[in-house]
């Protein structure tokens, strides 16, 4: 559940905010001359959804363009930025979708077998248009993760995620979405990219650590006639449904408090019943002007609603509205499946917004489905520390020189 520019969560947390957009057309009879009419009649049609893409579709560019404006650091380097536009499959309804992503060639000639592909998925930037990280020079701080694996000589790409710069609400959290913004976003980049290879990992930190684990769990069927070989996930958002326990809530950090707007902004779209009152009140509720604005806008603002906050301002009102809670975080908790490769998960033991004990048990519960995980718990670290990056880096580029993958499960997959 991170909100980051760099990461951040909200405790409680995280979900969907995703947009089932079923546009309705209605048809009228309306009389008219000539023969008799008939008994028929012109019922509403039922809610389009946009047809997913399938086979070749999956990841085909709607437009490419050049950014003449990316991140210096990245420029040093001479790699290069391509602005993409590409089709994608929503998790939510099943329909299809199109995402903004950003791809990155790095200079050179490619090695025999083509560039390996490294897929990312960015922290938590918001929830609106204006917080696409493909809309900044450095992607809202995410050329910080792409440069070294750039100087690794690895093509990168970096969806902005459904809904952030496109039509319809950024299903926030929602895996399966996020997911498949990941693995389109590798095949839009070979798109771009003619020497890259069909070998792919994936790297997200925080709602892009999420995105990673649930892009290794779909990489044997969505990702067909790719090459996964691992998957690094920092701080991930994993499982978020430890906050509600027993009909009630743990206290929430003031950081995960102010992550709530965007949980009920998202949980909004997927459940409309929801009532944010139920969950919220106070400064967070009378300001969603600056509460809902991208994690790095308005933040005298954000810190003047935060000193404001009371103990009850946060939380469900109800044993019943607790457990809905917990239900909706539950359904978007990964593992759902089995990975289709390696999983490395890193998680500082200092996090206070995604507490290391709810990833150690999202982690066991990876083991008993047999999947091969190296976990890695840094004492003194907090949330999406920038220090596990370089061993981030290195266990792909490890996977990529088919390395054995390390793995601390207890023997037999069962913690």
């Amino acid at each position: 559940m991170r909100c980051e520019v760099g990461v951040r969560p909200v405790r409680t947390a995280v979900v969907a905010l995703t947009a089932v957009v079923a546009l309705t057309a209605c048809a009228t009879d309306e009389a008219s001359p000539g023969p008799p009419p008939t008994t028929s009649v012109t019922a509403p049609s039922a809610p389009s959804v946009p047809q997913a893409p399938t086979g070749d579709q999956r990841g085909a560019l709607i437009s490419q363009e050049p950014v003449p404006d990316i991140d210096p650091a990245i420029t040093a380097l001479g790699a290069t930025a391509t602005r993409v536009v590409y089709r994608s499959t929503s998790g939510v309804d099943g329909g299809g979708s199109e995402v903004v992503g950003t791809v990155f060639t790095p200079a050179g000639p490619a090695p025999d077998g083509g560039r390996p592909v490294v897929t990312v998925g960015h922290g938590t930037t918001g929830v609106t248009d204006e917080c696409a990280p493909s809309s900044s020079p450095t992607l809202l701080g995410t050329t910080n993760l792409v440069r070294p694996l750039l100087q690794r000589g690895y093509v990168v790409t970096v969806t902005d995620y459904q809904g952030l710069g496109t039509d319809g609400p950024h299903p926030y959290l929602e895996p399966d979405t996020a997911a498949y913004d990941l693995i389109d976003a590798v095949r839009a980049a070979r798109n771009v990219v003619p020497e890259a290879s069909t070998r792919w990992a994936a790297i997200g930190v925080s709602q892009g650590g999420q995105a990673s684990w649930s892009a290794a769990e779909h990489a044997e069927n969505y990702g067909d006639r790719l090459e996964f070989v691992g998957s690094a996930n920092l701080s991930p958002a994993a499982d978020l449904s430890g906050i509600v326990a027993d009909g009630t809530v743990e206290p929430l950090s003031l950081p995960q408090k102010m992550f709530l707007p965007y949980l009920l902004e998202g949980l909004k779209v997927v459940h409309p019943e929801l009532n944010p009152d139920d969950y919220m009140r106070g400064a967070l509720a009378a300001t969603p002007d600056v509460t809902l604005s991208c994690v790095a806008a308005k933040l005298p603002e954000k810190w003047t609603v935060a000193t404001q906050l009371t103990p009850a301002d946060t939380g469900p009102r109800t044993e019943a509205d607790a457990e809905r809670m917990r239900g909706w975080l539950e359904d978007i908790a990964v593992p759902k499946n089995g990975a289709g490769g390696p999983m490395l998960v890193v998680v500082g033991e200092r996090d206070n917004l995604i507490l290391p004990q709810w990833t150690s048990q999202a982690v066991d519960r990876a083991c008993a489905l047999g999947d091969i995980v190296e976990f890695d718990s840094r004492p003194g670290e907090g949330h999406a520390d920038g220090r596990s990056v370089p061993g981030a880096v290195q266990w792909i580029a490890d996977r990529f020189a088919d390395v054995p993958a390390p793995d601390t499960c207890p023997e037999g997959g069962t913690p």
